[in-house]
Protein backbone atom coordinates (compact mmCIF):
# COMPACT_ATOMS: atom_id res chain seq x y z
CA UNK A 1 0.00 0.00 0.00
CA UNK A 2 1.38 3.75 -1.10
CA UNK A 3 2.09 5.63 1.63
CA UNK A 4 -0.86 9.16 1.78
CA UNK A 5 1.03 12.22 2.15
CA UNK A 6 -1.01 15.25 2.66
CA UNK A 7 0.34 18.86 1.06
CA UNK A 8 -1.36 21.82 1.25
CA UNK A 9 -2.05 22.81 -2.67
CA UNK A 10 -2.30 20.39 -5.63
CA UNK A 11 0.43 18.58 -7.96
CA UNK A 12 3.04 21.05 -9.44
CA UNK A 13 3.24 22.79 -6.14
CA UNK A 14 6.20 23.34 -4.17
CA UNK A 15 4.72 20.87 -0.98
CA UNK A 16 4.05 18.42 -3.87
CA UNK A 17 8.33 18.70 -4.84
CA UNK A 18 9.04 18.62 -1.56
CA UNK A 19 6.69 15.59 -1.03
CA UNK A 20 8.60 13.83 -4.30
CA UNK A 21 11.92 14.48 -2.68
CA UNK A 22 11.33 13.53 0.74
CA UNK A 23 9.52 10.69 0.14
CA UNK A 24 10.15 9.43 -3.57
CA UNK A 25 7.64 9.76 -6.30
CA UNK A 26 5.67 6.62 -5.60
CA UNK A 27 3.38 8.09 -3.34
CA UNK A 28 -0.57 8.74 -3.31
CA UNK A 29 -0.91 12.29 -2.46
CA UNK A 30 -3.73 13.86 -0.58
CA UNK A 31 -4.32 17.63 -1.66
CA UNK A 32 -5.73 19.98 0.94
CA UNK A 33 -5.81 23.93 -0.04
CA UNK A 34 -5.54 24.96 3.27
CA UNK A 35 -3.61 23.97 6.14
CA UNK A 36 -6.46 23.02 8.14
CA UNK A 37 -7.44 20.57 6.10
CA UNK A 38 -4.19 19.11 5.66
CA UNK A 39 -4.20 18.62 9.81
CA UNK A 40 -7.56 16.99 9.38
CA UNK A 41 -6.52 14.73 7.14
CA UNK A 42 -4.10 13.81 9.35
CA UNK A 43 -6.29 13.23 12.53
CA UNK A 44 -8.95 11.43 11.35
CA UNK A 45 -6.12 9.21 9.15
CA UNK A 46 -6.97 9.74 5.95
CA UNK A 47 -3.40 10.49 5.31
CA UNK A 48 -0.34 8.93 7.02
CA UNK A 49 1.87 11.60 7.06
CA UNK A 50 2.26 15.48 5.89
CA UNK A 51 4.53 18.39 4.40
CA UNK A 52 3.70 21.74 6.02
CA UNK A 53 5.73 25.19 5.17
CA UNK A 54 6.77 26.77 8.56
CA UNK A 55 8.89 29.66 7.53
CA UNK A 56 10.78 31.09 4.51
CA UNK A 57 13.99 33.12 4.56
CA UNK A 58 12.64 35.69 3.39
CA UNK A 59 9.00 36.39 4.44
CA UNK A 60 9.47 34.75 7.82
CA UNK A 61 7.72 32.20 10.04
CA UNK A 62 3.98 31.28 8.73
CA UNK A 63 3.28 31.73 12.21
CA UNK A 64 -0.52 30.04 12.81
CA UNK A 65 0.95 26.89 11.48
CA UNK A 66 3.50 26.45 14.99
CA UNK A 67 -0.17 26.75 16.84
CA UNK A 68 -1.51 23.98 14.59
CA UNK A 69 0.71 21.60 15.29
CA UNK A 70 0.72 22.23 18.87
CA UNK A 71 -2.65 22.48 19.60
CA UNK A 72 -3.54 19.48 17.46
CA UNK A 73 -0.60 17.18 19.35
CA UNK A 74 1.03 16.39 16.08
CA UNK A 75 4.77 15.57 15.84
CA UNK A 76 7.51 17.00 13.67
CA UNK A 77 9.56 14.33 12.41
CA UNK A 78 11.73 15.78 9.59
CA UNK A 79 12.15 18.82 8.08
CA UNK A 80 13.25 19.94 4.09
CA UNK A 81 14.35 23.14 2.60
CA UNK A 82 13.40 24.03 -0.55
CA UNK A 83 14.84 26.79 -2.79
CA UNK A 84 11.81 28.17 -4.23
CA UNK A 85 11.82 29.42 -8.01
CA UNK A 86 8.82 31.47 -9.13
CA UNK A 87 7.70 31.89 -12.57
CA UNK A 88 5.04 34.33 -14.15
CA UNK A 89 2.51 31.92 -16.09
CA UNK A 90 -0.19 32.35 -18.85
CA UNK A 91 -1.93 30.37 -21.66
CA UNK A 92 -0.29 29.72 -24.62
CA UNK A 93 -0.29 32.13 -27.40
CA UNK A 94 -0.60 35.13 -24.65
CA UNK A 95 1.94 37.24 -23.74
CA UNK A 96 3.40 39.21 -21.25
CA UNK A 97 2.07 42.95 -21.87
CA UNK A 98 -1.97 40.74 -22.34
CA UNK A 99 -1.57 40.24 -18.86
CA UNK A 100 -3.89 42.54 -16.51
CA UNK A 101 -4.56 40.22 -13.44
CA UNK A 102 -2.01 38.39 -11.38
CA UNK A 103 -2.88 35.35 -9.10
CA UNK A 104 -0.68 33.37 -6.71
CA UNK A 105 -0.48 32.12 -3.21
CA UNK A 106 -0.14 35.56 -0.99
CA UNK A 107 3.61 34.61 -0.20
CA UNK A 108 4.53 34.18 -3.36
CA UNK A 109 3.04 37.39 -4.21
CA UNK A 110 5.12 39.37 -1.00
CA UNK A 111 8.63 37.35 -2.59
CA UNK A 112 8.32 38.69 -5.93
CA UNK A 113 6.74 42.07 -5.39
CA UNK A 114 10.00 44.24 -6.48
CA UNK A 115 8.88 42.44 -10.02
CA UNK A 116 5.53 43.26 -9.88
CA UNK A 117 5.93 46.68 -9.03
CA UNK A 118 7.45 47.18 -12.55
CA UNK A 119 3.92 47.02 -14.13
CA UNK A 120 1.70 48.91 -11.51
CA UNK A 121 -1.41 48.60 -13.82
CA UNK A 122 -1.75 44.87 -12.76
CA UNK A 123 -4.20 44.14 -10.57
CA UNK A 124 -2.89 41.71 -7.68
CA UNK A 125 -5.23 38.96 -6.29
CA UNK A 126 -4.57 36.32 -3.31
CA UNK A 127 -5.31 32.53 -4.31
CA UNK A 128 -5.19 29.75 -2.70
CA UNK A 129 -2.16 28.02 -4.00
CA UNK A 130 0.74 28.71 -6.64
CA UNK A 131 -0.01 25.58 -8.73
CA UNK A 132 -3.98 25.67 -7.97
CA UNK A 133 -3.81 28.95 -9.81
CA UNK A 134 -2.32 27.54 -12.69
CA UNK A 135 -4.45 24.75 -13.19
CA UNK A 136 -7.48 26.75 -13.08
CA UNK A 137 -6.06 29.31 -16.38
CA UNK A 138 -5.73 26.02 -18.04
CA UNK A 139 -8.80 24.55 -17.25
CA UNK A 140 -10.89 27.87 -17.71
CA UNK A 141 -9.07 29.21 -20.26
CA UNK A 142 -9.00 32.58 -18.80
CA UNK A 143 -6.80 34.82 -21.04
CA UNK A 144 -5.21 38.37 -19.88
CA UNK A 145 -4.44 36.22 -16.08
CA UNK A 146 -1.21 34.59 -15.10
CA UNK A 147 -0.10 32.85 -12.26
CA UNK A 148 2.81 32.68 -10.18
CA UNK A 149 4.45 29.45 -10.02
CA UNK A 150 6.82 26.59 -10.17
CA UNK A 151 8.17 25.39 -13.32
CA UNK A 152 6.76 21.91 -12.81
CA UNK A 153 2.90 23.61 -12.52
CA UNK A 154 3.74 25.36 -16.10
CA UNK A 155 4.51 21.90 -17.39
CA UNK A 156 1.89 20.09 -15.85
CA UNK A 157 -0.74 22.35 -16.78
CA UNK A 158 0.91 23.47 -20.49
CA UNK A 159 1.25 26.90 -19.74
CA UNK A 160 3.90 29.07 -21.27
CA UNK A 161 6.77 31.16 -18.75
CA UNK A 162 6.44 34.57 -19.88
CA UNK A 163 9.16 36.13 -16.86
CA UNK A 164 10.98 33.49 -15.14
CA UNK A 165 12.39 33.38 -11.73
CA UNK A 166 10.69 36.52 -11.06
CA UNK A 167 11.43 35.86 -7.20
CA UNK A 168 13.34 39.02 -5.41
CA UNK A 169 15.96 37.45 -3.97
CA UNK A 170 17.45 34.52 -6.13
CA UNK A 171 18.69 32.58 -2.65
CA UNK A 172 14.97 32.07 -1.27
CA UNK A 173 14.55 29.15 0.65
CA UNK A 174 11.65 27.75 2.81
CA UNK A 175 11.79 25.02 5.51
CA UNK A 176 9.39 22.26 5.40
CA UNK A 177 8.20 19.95 8.35
CA UNK A 178 7.02 16.38 8.04
CA UNK A 179 4.49 15.77 10.37
CA UNK A 180 2.66 12.83 11.76
CA UNK A 181 -0.11 12.11 14.25
CA UNK A 182 2.22 9.26 16.44
CA UNK A 183 6.49 10.69 17.05
CA UNK A 184 8.62 8.62 15.49
CA UNK A 185 11.42 7.15 17.43
CA UNK A 186 14.93 7.18 15.71
CA UNK A 187 18.00 5.93 17.34
CA UNK A 188 19.36 9.06 19.84
CA UNK A 189 22.21 8.88 18.16
CA UNK A 190 20.54 9.67 14.94
CA UNK A 191 18.40 13.03 16.57
CA UNK A 192 20.24 16.25 16.35
CA UNK A 193 17.67 18.57 16.09
CA UNK A 194 14.36 19.43 18.13
CA UNK A 195 11.17 21.59 18.14
CA UNK A 196 9.97 23.07 21.59
CA UNK A 197 7.32 25.05 23.08
CA UNK A 198 7.01 26.09 26.22
CA UNK A 199 5.52 29.38 28.66
CA UNK A 200 7.97 31.81 30.92
CA UNK A 201 6.56 33.62 33.87
CA UNK A 202 5.87 37.20 32.78
CA UNK A 203 9.04 38.14 35.30
CA UNK A 204 12.13 39.72 34.18
CA UNK A 205 14.68 37.56 33.04
CA UNK A 206 12.67 34.93 33.04
CA UNK A 207 13.05 34.15 28.89
CA UNK A 208 16.84 34.98 29.38
CA UNK A 209 17.13 32.04 31.99
CA UNK A 210 15.60 29.57 29.86
CA UNK A 211 17.93 30.52 27.23
CA UNK A 212 21.16 30.32 29.87
CA UNK A 213 20.23 26.90 30.28
CA UNK A 214 20.29 25.69 27.00
CA UNK A 215 23.65 27.49 26.30
CA UNK A 216 24.85 25.97 29.14
CA UNK A 217 23.59 21.79 28.08
CA UNK A 218 25.83 23.25 24.65
CA UNK A 219 22.39 23.48 22.42
CA UNK A 220 22.77 26.02 19.28
CA UNK A 221 19.22 28.10 19.03
CA UNK A 222 18.37 28.52 15.62
CA UNK A 223 15.09 29.80 15.91
CA UNK A 224 12.72 31.62 18.62
CA UNK A 225 9.34 32.86 18.14
CA UNK A 226 6.89 34.06 20.37
CA UNK A 227 2.85 34.39 20.23
CA UNK A 228 0.77 35.23 22.94
CA UNK A 229 -1.42 33.21 24.90
CA UNK A 230 -4.84 34.24 24.10
CA UNK A 231 -6.77 33.14 27.08
CA UNK A 232 -4.05 34.95 29.17
CA UNK A 233 -3.35 38.67 28.51
CA UNK A 234 0.02 39.60 28.23
CA UNK A 235 1.41 35.73 28.35
CA UNK A 236 3.35 34.45 26.09
CA UNK A 237 4.43 31.17 24.82
CA UNK A 238 7.89 30.55 22.37
CA UNK A 239 8.36 28.37 19.89
CA UNK A 240 12.07 27.09 19.57
CA UNK A 241 13.91 25.02 17.43
CA UNK A 242 17.58 23.96 19.09
CA UNK A 243 20.67 21.73 17.46
CA UNK A 244 22.91 20.04 19.29
CA UNK A 245 25.51 16.73 18.74
CA UNK A 246 25.29 14.72 21.68
CA UNK A 247 21.62 13.63 22.34
CA UNK A 248 22.42 13.79 25.90
CA UNK A 249 23.02 17.52 26.42
CA UNK A 250 19.68 18.06 24.75
CA UNK A 251 17.85 15.24 27.33
CA UNK A 252 19.79 17.59 30.01
CA UNK A 253 18.24 20.16 28.82
CA UNK A 254 14.43 18.93 28.41
CA UNK A 255 14.56 17.87 32.30
CA UNK A 256 15.51 21.76 33.29
CA UNK A 257 13.16 23.37 31.27
CA UNK A 258 10.08 21.17 32.36
CA UNK A 259 10.75 22.40 35.74
CA UNK A 260 12.09 26.09 34.77
CA UNK A 261 9.21 26.71 32.65
CA UNK A 262 5.13 26.01 32.07
CA UNK A 263 3.64 24.18 29.83
CA UNK A 264 7.03 22.65 28.17
CA UNK A 265 6.01 20.46 24.85
CA UNK A 266 8.56 18.80 22.87
CA UNK A 267 7.04 19.20 19.29
CA UNK A 268 9.73 16.35 17.38
CA UNK A 269 13.02 15.31 17.49
CA UNK A 270 14.38 14.62 13.85
CA UNK A 271 17.49 14.97 11.63
CA UNK A 272 18.80 18.39 10.67
CA UNK A 273 18.48 18.89 7.32
CA UNK A 274 21.29 21.20 6.79
CA UNK A 275 23.68 18.39 7.81
CA UNK A 276 24.79 15.60 5.60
Amino acid sequence: MKLKVAIQGIQGSNHHQVAQEYFGADIDLVECLSFDNLIDHLLEGTADKGVMAIENSIAGSIIPNYNLVCHKKLHIIGEHYLNIHHNLMVLKGQKLQDIKEVRTHPMALLQCMEYLKQFPHLKLVEDADTAETAKKIQQDRLPHIAAIAPKAAAELYDLDIVAAEIQTIKNNATRFIILKRQNKVLPKEEINKASLRFITDHKRGSLATVLNVMSDCNLNLTKIQSLPVIETPWKYAFFVDVTFEQYDHFAKAKSLLEIMSEDFTVLGEYKNALLP
